[in-house]
């Protein structure tokens, strides 16, 4: 997988500079970081109910091997 470097980076913001101008830049950045910030709570949120499932189930499996050794 390619890696972004420094340079590729300062093209980019450069870019978006002369595409939006200097003054619209700073808000695009704050949009963007908030994207950014509701992206990663929605991972974080699945994350978490994938975990919550994954230890349910083994909660469930140990109660059923209990009942099965009884």
């Amino acid at each position: 997988m390619p890696t972004i470097g420094w340079f590729e980076i300062l093209i980019v913001v450069a870019i978006a500079i002369i595409v939006l101008g200097p003054k619209d830049f700073p808000i695009m950045l704050k949009k963007v970081g908030s994207w950014i910030g509701t992206a990663k709570k929605h991972i974080n949120n699945i994350q978490n109910e994938v975990s919550n499932i994954e230890i349910d189930e083994n909660h469930i499996e140990k109660k059923e091997d209990k009942k099965d050794e009884s």
